[in-house]
């Protein structure tokens, strides 16, 4: 009986060790991810009265600034930001959001401007991202997390704030399943995004 806490620690060193990479002792390149080809997903931008929007680049903690591929064991210790050790992301994580936004709007039919594009009577987008990673509530059981601020603004007055949540299941316990687990929950606030902007008037009182 003595022995059960010991095996779950041993359970639970092995599992980090594995996610972290370090199992091997063979010397690995790392293996890059980026959130694949935005499939078309037919959604059209008739409905919002946003017919053309400045998108800022998205902005974040100083840990998603670069391409280090982050996890945290929450059954274990959800204060600990893990990183995986051979596994990096194609850029950081803001830009891959701030791009993929831009790709789900104008796939809707919206004409996206960047901050250089700026002119009066156009709404501005802004995205703060507070959180992105591969979350474990479990060994085997895990999603891609993903929790922003989206903030839309016309002549520098704020026309609405809203946050956004989306976690989407990973596929596999490890950094391809994560990927592609975030990759899913990005497009997920894209359509949530899109949904809101529909709902709001920029029109000037």
């Amino acid at each position: 009986m003595t022995a059960h806490p010991l095996r779950s620690f041993i359970a639970l060193a092995v599992s980090a060790c594995i996610l972290a990479g370090c199992a091997s002792n063979k010397a690995h390149e790392s293996t890059t991810y980026d959130f694949g080809p935005a499939a078309a997903t037919g959604q059209q931008a008739a409905a919002t009265p946003v017919a053309a929007l400045v998108v800022m680049d998205a902005t974040g903690p100083a840990a998603l600034e670069n391409e280090r591929m982050y996890y945290r064991l929450n059954y274990a210790d959800a204060l600990q930001a893990r990183t995986y050790a051979n596994s990096r992301w194609a850029s950081n994580p803001l830009q891959m959001v701030t791009q993929r936004f831009k790709t789900r709007l104008a796939q809707s039919g919206m004409k996206v401007l960047s901050a250089t594009d700026a002119s009066t009577g156009v709404p501005l987008l802004r995205v703060e991202v507070d959180d992105f990673v591969h979350a474990f509530s479990g060994v085997a059981q895990s999603e891609g997390y993903l929790t922003l601020r989206a903030s839309l603004f016309n002549d520098h007055k704020l026309v609405d704030q809203r946050t956004f949540t989306r976690s989407t299941p990973a596929p596999s316990a490890d950094a391809p399943g994560g990927a592609r687990a975030l990759a899913g929950s990005t497009d997920a606030v894209a359509a949530d995004i899109l949904a809101w902007l529909a709902t709001v008037d920029t029109r000037k009182r």
